[in-house]
């Protein structure tokens, strides 16, 4: 048995193929309803179909594998309004994220509040808890704030080259402003 302060290695240091990683340990969590209340019209809308879909969460590092969080939820068809709706999983990550909440929230604190770069942040969330989070991805997250889909203020749409599109005037920023229109301070930015 491993006293405190006693070096213990990592099995899967030195791996560079990630086949060769170890597999990932199952827990599903079941979100299939027969009925659900419609978020548009309120009425109980019927089950149409299911899906599966697989998130990434904290490891186990006493066995030293990852898991993987396979949720069943299940898409709605409301008869009162003739629309589909699903189950919300916000409440798991955020909408298209392959991270459950509690590793963005990690990922994110260990690069601002701790000073880690991206890539040995990284390393550092699968060395101590068994989640491959790429280092753009963590990068991303932090720019964004730990908001997925953070769009620049104001109503510059950003195009192809040195500036963008600006609001409803459809007018070129200028070569010196593109970075005031994406900030919202632009010619159009009324």
């Amino acid at each position: 048995m491993f006293g405190p302060g006693a070096y213990v290695p990592d099995p899967t240091e030195g791996i560079v193929d990630g086949k060769d990683l170890p597999t990932p340990q199952l827990v599903t969590s079941n979100r299939h309803h027969q009925y659900t209340p419609c978020p548009r019209c309120g009425h109980l809308a019927s089950r149409h179909t299911s899906a599966q879909r697989t998130f990434h969460d904290r490891g186990d590092v006493s066995i030293g594998c990852p898991v993987d969080l396979l949720v069943t939820s299940s898409h709605h068809y409301g008869s009162q309004c003739r629309k589909y709706c699903n189950i919300a999983l916000s409440d798991v990550a955020l909408p298209g994220s392959h991270d459950t909440h509690r590793v963005t929230q990690m990922a994110v604190r260990l690069v601002v509040e701790d000073g880690f770069p991206s890539r040995p942040a990284s390393g550092h969330l699968w060395r101590d808890h068994r989640v491959c989070v790429p280092c753009a991805t963590i990068q991303n997250g932090v720019e964004a704030g730990g908001k997925k889909g953070a769009r620049p203020q104001g109503r510059c749409v950003p195009g192809l080259g040195s500036g963008g599109v600006c609001g409803g005037r459809r007018r070129r920023c200028t070569l010196r402003r593109p970075l005031l229109c994406a900030l919202g301070r632009g010619p159009s930015a009324g």
